[in-house]
């Protein structure tokens, strides 16, 4: 008998149960250059439409600098793709892409220093954010209004933006915009008071860089960033007071660091440093008011809103290794994490969290899905699919199918000419 204190029952063997066809689950990204054939993926993100049931449309943003909207709807092996949307929209490799609240943009940001903001459908550029001294590693839309967003970069600074603020360009139709306010050394052990400037004769200490930035749900008018040096997550109040219109020569006020981690998790599993974070993920539904984050010691570390602090719940798998390209995402229902991983196997893994928001949580291994060559890295979840990039210059979507799952492991040998499976 069931009691109310009982955890609900695992669903990994639904996991489990997620296979790939070999045919209609792959998707090849040609290169733009006459010297290779594919290109490897750097980022990936499913439209808010495809993870409330709609077309599932995934953008994958490449080495190149392009953007593949694919249409990863499910279909006979004999099918023809359906038509893609290609966007050129840097020169520079593109390591995050994200949809906007409507979908009708995707921001990207690059290692060409900039973050811009293109039509999905049809590809034309409209803005060009510039605030950053190196790669922009990460972007956010905020959830409350579809003109703001933040960025984080290698400079270890937070820029946040308005697209209705910008400059309009002579040539063409693309605006150029100042961030509104920037954070400078977010992650550093005191918080800069402005952009650091190095001094002669002296050694400058490497830069802690963003690796993430998102919004909470559960916290309209905050900002959570994470850094590359250790696993502390600092939590941004928003809502400072914007400057005085007399005072035109004054300075923005920076946001107050008003939280952060009071422990970092990754020092306390025998580690001798800390670790930073690759990648951050907020919870929902089940597991609404936790945020994990994929650390650089192959752990996913969960955080408790809107403290930040450790909880108990770390998710591993033996043959998981992180790396600076791995991705993590939650799924739409809010119960199944996937991660990418390092190494030339090409593994990805699920973990269930709908039990990571209590005290005492059970260890799990996880699942592990094989099936593609090289390291994976980007990774999204749609409503009842998850997609997989590989730098082999591949995606490959899994869905669950029991029935297939049975099939290739009663006959391993035959089905694996035609599908992958979960080990």
């Amino acid at each position: 008998m069931r009691t109310n204190y009982d955890p609900p029952a695992s669903t990994l063997p639904v996991l489990q149960s997620f296979v790939s066809s070999h045919k209609s689950d792959m998707f090849k990204l040609e290169s733009c250059s006459t010297e290779g054939f594919l290109t490897p993926p750097y980022a990936c993100s499913f439209s808010h439409s495809a993870k409330g049931g709609g077309t599932p449309l995934l953008a994958v943003a490449t080495e190149q600098g392009t953007v593949h909207i694919l249409n990863t709807s499910k279909r006979k092996d004999w099918d023809v793709e359906p038509q893609r949307t290609t966007i050129q929209a840097h020169t520079n490799g593109i390591f995050d892409v994200k949809w906007s609240l409507d979908d009708r943009n995707l921001a990207t940001s690059s290692g060409d220093q900039s973050t811009r903001i293109s039509c999905a459908t049809t590809g034309t550029m409209t803005h060009v954010l510039r605030g950053h001294s190196g790669t922009v590693k990460c972007a956010a839309w905020d959830p409350t209004h579809s003109s703001l967003l933040a960025t984080g970069g290698r400079d270890g600074a937070i820029c946040l933006w308005d697209l209705r603020v910008g400059e309009q360009q002579q040539a063409g139709e693309v605006v150029g915009i100042s961030p509104v306010m920037t954070i400078y050394g977010a992650h550093e052990d005191t918080l800069a008071k402005g952009k650091p400037r190095a001094r002669r004769g002296k050694q400058v200490a490497s830069t802690r860089a963003v690796t993430n930035v998102l919004y909470p749900d559960s916290q309209p008018y905050g900002l959570v960033s994470s850094g590359s040096f250790d696993g502390i997550l600092q939590y941004w109040d928003l809502r400072v007071p914007a400057t005085p219109r007399r005072s035109r020569t004054v300075k923005p006020k920076t946001p107050p660091s008003v939280y952060s981690s009071a422990i970092d998790p990754t020092t306390l599993h025998g580690s001798r440093r800390p670790r930073g974070i690759i990648r951050l993920t907020s919870g929902t539904g089940p597991s609404a008011g936790l945020i994990f984050g994929l650390a650089a010691d192959s752990r996913i570390h969960t955080y408790g809103l809107p403290y930040l602090n450790p909880q108990s719940s770390v998710y591993a798998h033996d043959d998981m290794q992180s790396s600076f390209y791995v991705g993590l995402s939650i799924s739409p229902c809010g119960r199944w994490l996937a991660c990418g991983g390092s190494g030339t196997k090409g593994s990805s893994f699920l973990f269930d969290v709908e039990n990571a928001g209590r005290h005492v949580s059970m260890p799990q291994r996880g699942v592990k899905l094989t099936g593609q060559t090289g390291e994976v890295g980007a990774v999204d979840w749609t409503r009842d699919s998850l997609a997989t990039c590989t730098d082999d210059g591949t995606v490959r979507v899994w869905r669950p199918d029991l029935d297939i799952y049975r099939q290739c492991v009663d006959d391993p040998e035959k089905g694996k000419w035609d599908w992958a499976w979960s080990m």
